[in-house]
């Protein structure tokens, strides 16, 4: 399996620059979508953490954090949100994909920074989920 991804590389790159349209063109389409499922499932690239993706977005419209007043809350919920310390909400999940148009499936996977269960006056809450279940 691994020789024949190898050989299907080497042929793409012999296809590269074919012309539209030629047999050679329609060769190179069909290699890449199959390497492209082999890389998928051999070599899956995990999605990155929401806030990591909130500040490469900001950081590639060059703005701070105080762009997101209003997007996700107040100046106070920003903070809290880019530090770790509250989750996303539903809502604040719509706003960003609406307004930075970051993929929706990076923002409601769970931050890498919930991983504790918070247990508050007889209820718990995953901070991954943000669901919480009475005690």
């Amino acid at each position: 399996m691994e020789a024949d991804y190898e050989r299907a590389l080497r042929r793409v790159e012999e296809l590269w620059d074919s012309p539209e349209g030629s047999a050679e063109s329609d060769e190179l389409d069909i290699l890449t979508t199959l390497i492209e499922a082999y890389e998928r499932e051999h070599f899956p690239i995990d999605l990155p953490d929401p806030i990591e993706a909130i500040k490469f977005r900001l950081e590639q419209a060059g703005k701070d954090s105080r762009a997101l007043i209003g997007i996700i809350g107040q100046r106070t919920r920003v903070y809290e949100v880019m530090r770790g310390k509250r989750p996303l909400s539903l809502n604040m999940i719509r706003n960003l994909h609406e307004k930075l148009d970051i993929p929706a499936d990076v923002l409601i996977q769970p931050g890498r920074r919930y991983g504790k269960i918070a247990v508050h006056r007889g209820e718990t809450r995953s901070r991954r989920s943000g669901l919480r279940r009475s005690a």
